[in-house]
């Protein structure tokens, strides 16, 4: 586009965007001082963007100007089979509404690649000591979800561009790191940086290669894939100075957990990060990996950190082709994305991050920032008076132990860890304690061929951690059923149960319905966790079990050295195991001949897929912002998964209700997230979680009711949610929801927005949103506006029994105004900002949503 920025690049037989050239063009020497993300942001302007624009946009990134959008356009994107599948349910939708206006709906394909691994549906009904679990557990995710892999086999040959991973083969960002990213591009004969955005928030888990990837709400996504350039706004990139080395015995969990708690205290929401130092430079990719991984964790957008040696060798140990890694260096250094060309960078500001005070650490109860030290867990009252009875269970007893997530299986050196401190507990005589139930789930299957190379895979067996599956289990609430009898004994005694995984997200009620609270660890302390079988046990202090010798064992007996897991490594982790696993899965050979059907055959019994309703009734309708009710009053943090859950469905639930009215068994009812591409089991989900405190809902003593819990106004009438929102949608009643600070953090998940529009929200009133939920609300058409002036919903006293309206004009950021009526009739105007912050919003919200907004220029194009 731009050709004149076309050269060939030295020593390879393609070209590239010589980006240095355009920014110097207009301003000398600035290309050097242009942080990494920068430098990357400006090659993807100058190969794509139009020329007459081009110049305005480079100036924004060199002025470092956050007050106009440009073009983004990434490369690829990357879905798992929960929103992946949501995202392409939406597709074949979007194909019957253009066929119904008489246009070809097979001309409705991603236009960018777009890469689909089934990770998300696995649930660990059989834990890590039955020997047959992965076969076992693999059979009851096909029988649960054979609607859903019928329609995503469907997906494979009707839609062009697509390339699925079916399941059983690994975790979405483990597989990206591992594989699917070649960080270098060449396409076309061009030469350029691999970019994407993904339909899950760790999709920063590859910035740990160079590489910007952005996660997004799967209706950003479906954008991205049909074409649409991503606008964005030049980010705050800061800075982090890593000094030090870690201390002995420190894995990367103990370090990403300090690094969480030290960034959410600096307040880098939205920003980007790029890591550099002494101290980046000696970390491994494993352990730049788990760090950016947990990028969502920090509230930051993405955590870079650039090409180095550590980059190269990382990818021929992953036995990526010779041919590409050669490409990988020689393009970073010729244009100045290589380390050493990085010290003039200039940040934003720069903060500093010092490796060598970090402790071994946990996070706890309930959100990954809560970093506790295990020194202090006596101090922090975590830990406390332990005693076991036999094989009754204690308080806090550990219920679950899970080695899961690819936050740290993607680390060979965490993996190593677990199972040597698995071997040496074995030689001691210790074992897992019989309430625990526990699972190994890699990201990988490499994972598996080094540990069993090591012969570190049977230590990790005898103790119960055999594999389970290479999913997203636990970490995703796919912690499956407990054993009755346990299940029984926690609900009479009313027991404290927790579960402790090497995880990211531990949210209230997430992990399993039964676990009280969870703690994140690394691998190898959740191996002792389930040895010690309870979170009041002192880890770092407590006595484990007594040898033969009549000996006290306590962690450090059984904790490995660094040198003997980084000998192992050295011995045991090799690029065969890598193409061993990604070679045949990736082996597209030739495009399928198989004719199939542009439009999909919807069951309508089934309870996974059904055709979206988003060009029918009141979704097609204008939205008035006029008289809207309360659905709900909420405080600060309100996640996702309070918005609508992952877990599996319990037969109280509304969704489980509904289930059960279809004809499917209860052990069959799956989880939430397998649910949601048939929206009406999905729309039962929304306020689903139990532990929700909606302010309009109270206890004699004025307390907040914990629950899926509204209040029906005009009566005063508290109801079950769904029946709530039921009643409204019979009334054709517009609703509004007021909240405080960092709505909608979390998961990237759009049925936290499609549910909220289905129940007939029109506007989300707030202090603050996150950014990935505030794009999905605006592709489902809710208007999201924030509270000004430090004001909040306590400042006008708030209590759900008012009526709403919305007055202003609807432009980018448009300062807007809230009208309330109370009961009593009095009127009070509430200023408010339109969080619609650029023009390319604005038109999305104007159409309806993202889905509304295609069909239509696409209708125009074709007429």
């Amino acid at each position: 586009m731009n050709s004149q920025f076309r050269k060939p690049l030295a020593n390879s037989k393609l070209d590239y965007f010589d980006t240095r050239q355009a920014v110097e063009a207009i301003q000398a020497g600035a290309y050097d001082k242009l942080p990494y993300t920068s430098k990357v942001l400006a090659e993807n302007l100058v190969r794509r963007c139009p020329p007459e624009d081009l110049t305005a946009a480079l100036q924004q990134i060199i002025e470092r100007r956050s007050d106009m959008d440009f073009p983004w356009y990434p490369a690829r994107v990357v879905c798992h089979d929960i929103l992946g599948q949501t995202a392409f349910v939406d597709l074949a939708g979007l194909r019957d509404a253009i066929a119904e206006k008489g246009g070809d709906p097979a001309q409705i394909n991603p236009v960018v690649p777009t890469q689909l691994i089934v990770d998300h549906s696995l649930s660990v009904e059989h834990a890590g000591f039955d020997k047959e679990a992965f076969a076992k557990n693999r059979a009851i995710e096909d029988r649960r979800n054979a609607d859903r892999f019928r329609f995503i086999n469907w997906c494979k040959t009707a839609f062009k561009n697509v390339n699925v991973v079916p399941p059983g083969n690994g975790i979405m960002h483990q597989i990206n790191l591992e594989r699917m990213s070649p960080v270098i591009e060449a396409r076309d004969g061009v030469a350029f940086p691999d970019t994407l955005v993904g339909t899950d928030s760790h999709t920063p888990m590859v910035d740990a290669l160079g590489v910007i990837a952005l996660g997004v709400g799967g209706l950003e996504a479906e954008s991205v894939m049909l074409g649409r350039a991503s606008y964005m706004r030049l980010p705050d990139i800061i800075g982090v100075e890593m000094t030090g080395v870690p201390q002995a015995g420190i894995t990367s969990t103990d370090i990403v957990l300090a690094i969480t708690e030290f960034l959410r205290n600096e307040k880098v929401v939205s920003s980007y990060l790029e890591f550099f130092g002494e101290g980046a430079e000696a970390l491994t990719l494993g352990d730049r990996a788990t760090i950016s991984n947990m990028t969502p964790e920090f509230g930051a957008s993405a955590a870079m950190f650039y090409i180095d040696q550590q980059t190269i060798d990382y990818l021929t140990l992953t036995g990526r082709d010779a041919e590409q890694v050669k490409l990988v260096e020689n393009y970073a250094k010729q244009t100045g994305l290589w380390a050493d060309q990085m010290t003039g960078a200039e940040y934003e500001r720069v903060l500093k991050f010092d490796l060598s005070a970090v402790g071994r650490n946990i996070a706890g109860p309930s959100n990954p920032h809560a970093r506790v030290s295990v020194s202090d867990l006596a101090s922090k009252g975590i830990s406390g008076d332990y005693s076991a009875e036999g094989d009754l269970m204690p308080d806090g007893a550990c219920i679950i132990a899970a080695i899961t997530s690819c936050t740290n299986t993607s680390n060979p050196k965490n993996m190593v860890a677990a199972g040597l401190i698995a071997r040496n507990a074995n030689k001691l005589g210790l074992q897992r304690k019989p309430w625990v139930k526990t699972s190994l789930a890699p990201g990988s299957k490499a994972v598996t061929l080094y540990l069993e190379e090591s012969k570190l895979l049977p230590e990790l067996e005898q103790l119960g951690f055999g594999v389970v599956g290479y999913a997203c289990t636990s970490c995703n609430g796919m912690s499956g059923a407990l054993d009755p009898k346990i299940k029984q004994e926690i609900l009479d005694r009313d027991l404290y149960a927790t579960a402790v995984l090497s995880g990211n997200r531990n949210f209230d009620g997430r992990i399993h319905p039964h676990a009280s609270e969870a703690f994140l660890a690394s691998p190898p302390l959740v191996v002792a966790y389930a040895i010690a079988g309870s979170i009041r046990f002192d880890i770092e202090k407590d006595v484990l079990g007594i040898d033969q010798a009549g000996n006290e064992i306590r962690l450090k007996d059984i904790w490995p050295s660094d040198e003997e897991v980084n000998a192992i490594i050295a011995a045991s982790v090799k690029p065969e195991h890598f193409t061993q696993v990604y070679n045949p899965m990736f082996d597209i050979k030739a495009a399928l001949a198989a004719k199939t059907n542009p439009l999909y055959d919807w069951d309508v019994k089934s309870t996974y897929i059904q055709r979206p309703p988003y060009w029918e009734g009141a979704l097609a309708g204008k939205r008035t912002m006029q008289g809207m009710r309360p659905l709900a009053v909420l405080g600060d943090n309100i996640t996702t998964d309070h918005l609508s859950p992952s877990n599996a469905i319990q037969l109280s639930s509304a969704a489980g209700a509904y289930l059960a009215k279809m004809g499917v068994p209860e052990e069959d009812f799956n989880s939430y997230a397998t649910h949601r591409g048939d929206h009406l089991t999905a729309q039962r989900a929304t306020f689903a979680n139990p532990k929700l405190l909606n302010e309009m809902v109270r206890n004699e003593d004025g307390s907040i009711k914990q629950g899926s819990l509204a209040r029906l106004e005009p009566e005063g009438t508290e109801m079950r949610m769904w029946e709530t929102i039921e009643t409204y949608m019979q009334r054709k009643q517009p609703l509004i929801i007021v909240a405080g600070a960092d709505y909608g953090q979390g998961s990237s998940r759009d049925w936290a927005a499609k549910g909220v529009r289905l129940a007939g929200v029109e506007v989300i009133v707030a202090e603050g949103f996150e950014r990935i939920h505030r794009t999905n609300l605006i592709g489902m058409g809710v208007l999201p506006l924030e509270f000004v002036n430090g004001e909040t919903r306590k400042t006008y006293a708030i209590d759900g029994t008012e009526t709403y309206a919305v007055q202003g004009d609807i432009t980018p950021g448009a300062d807007m105004q809230v009208v309330m009526t109370r009961k009593n009739g009095e009127q009070v105007t509430i200023p408010v900002k339109s969080r619609l912050d650029t023009a390319e919003e604005v038109s999305v919200y104007d159409a309806g949503g993202v889905l509304q907004r295609f069909a239509n220029d696409f209708l125009s194009a074709n007429s």
